[in-house]
């Protein structure tokens, strides 16, 4: 039954969603756990039930378009990744053959610098060097080209480096369908109309997918993309449902979060060359990192590698800079932002929650926020753990032994040289 807060009225198609939710709720078996009750409940709802999401985030991106035109695409709409259509497949094509992947801005990126990773000298090149990458992608030039801006080393990289990266060949020529194959490429996984709540909740968790297409079947078309982000907007939505408040009244430590401890956060120091930053989160495989001042030892901020956009989309507030640590980073997109309301999305900043925080007040957080993660930290501001959206997600529900089956047989393999 609903709190009188769910009073107001009309209600969001996202709390309408959470009473969908109530009604089964109301009707399970007495003797099953909270957990056993909400994996019920998230069974009996197919994901075409899920609101769509808004039209302007609704995007495909051809498979020759250039790196440089996906970037704008995704920072144009305001989402972080997004299908990738096969430009060579017949009108009449199937789904499996339309789509050959979702490419994440953090994958364009990730490539990027990798191929500012010269390899070494004494082993010899393999297909899934950066060389033999670029060679492939667009001739031997390519790879020669980026050692001649210099990205080799971050520690010297002048500030018009990324105006000259941007303006190059390398990032004008090369297509999205090139780099198919390399980092965090991920396979077309899609779910069906008919396919359960409880299925995409686990694909977006304990599999770590970022975002979930259901597909059309009779159109052979992407119908929605379910992302993290939208299923913590509909919890937040859902506050005051009896199901929502006896799971999100607890407290952070009674649903085991967070699951990454304070001693087992990556940081970076704010003088660090902030293409340093970047590296180390790909090389540590994490999407953001806090940003620790070197004396006080004192958390000042976050950078994402979904910032990474402001370095390729406004490379001119870098110009002046001989080398760029992580706070000429920060300072300076955050001048920009301030000069450029309306540049979207916005920097991801550093927020925090205290230790005996419930998930409601977290997940209405990040919802506010719109923010992937927040810092968990004690009373005097020392870190004491990370908690992102898909942590929250995993706390939600839980794999039944057997669930998938052969689920994952009909995925399409990962390309040669994947590396997620």
């Amino acid at each position: 039954m609903a709190m009188e807060t769910m009073g107001e009225s009309p209600r969001s198609p996202e709390a309408k969603l959470g009473m969908r939710v109530e009604d089964l709720w109301d009707v399970q078996e007495s003797q099953l756990s909270p957990t056993e009750k909400l994996n019920a409940c998230f069974e009996s709802i197919p994901v075409s039930a899920f609101p769509l999401a808004p039209s302007n985030q609704e995007i495909e991106i051809k498979s020759d378009a250039t790196l440089a035109e996906a970037v704008k695409l995704l920072a144009l709409h305001n989402v972080f990744s997004a299908p990738v259509v096969d430009v060579d497949a017949p009108e009449d094509a199937s789904w499996i053959d339309r789509y050959i992947g979702i490419v994440e801005f953090a994958g364009i990126v990730v490539w990027i610098l990798h191929q500012s990773e010269p390899t070494s000298p004494r082993s010899p090149s393999t297909p899934s060097s950066a060389k033999a990458i670029a060679a492939a992608a667009n001739g031997a030039n390519f790879a020669l080209e980026l050692e001649a801006l210099g990205l080799g080393s971050a520690a010297t990289t002048a500030g018009n480096f990324f105006q000259d990266l941007t303006s190059s060949e390398l990032y004008k020529n090369t297509k999205v369908g090139d780099i198919s194959g390399t980092f965090r490429w991920a396979p077309f996984l899609a779910l069906e109309r008919s396919n359960s709540f409880l299925t995409m909740l686990l694909l977006l968790s304990k599999y770590k997918m970022k975002s979930v297409p259901v597909l059309d079947l009779g159109s052979g078309r992407i119908d929605n993309i379910i992302t993290q982000s939208a299923v913590i907007h509909m919890l937040a939505e859902c506050a005051g449902l009896q199901w929502f408040e006896s799971w999100g009244t607890k407290k952070l430590s009674e649903v085991g979060l967070p699951l990454v401890k304070g001693n087992q956060i990556i940081k970076v120091y704010e003088d660090e060359p902030v293409l340093q930053a970047f590296k180390i989160m790909r090389k540590k495989r994490v999407g953001g990192v806090p940003v620790i001042e070197r004396d006080s030892k004192k958390t000042v901020g976050n950078i994402s590698l979904r910032d990474v956009q402001f370095l390729l989309n406004a490379p001119e507030i870098y110009h002046d800079y001989r080398a760029i640590t992580v706070k000429d980073f920060l300072t300076a997109v955050r001048s920009y932002l301030e000069e450029n309301t309306n540049a979207l999305p916005m920097l991801s900043e550093y927020v925090t929650c205290k230790e005996e925080c419930t998930i409601k007040e977290l997940i209405q957080l990040l919802d506010r926020e719109k923010i992937h993660r927040v810092y968990v930290v004690d009373d005097e501001g020392d870190l004491q753990g990370l908690i992102t959206l898909r942590d929250i997600i995993s706390r939600l529900v839980h794999e039944p032994r057997g669930y998938f089956g052969d689920f994952f047989d009909g995925v399409l393999p990962l390309p040669a040289n994947t590396r997620v």
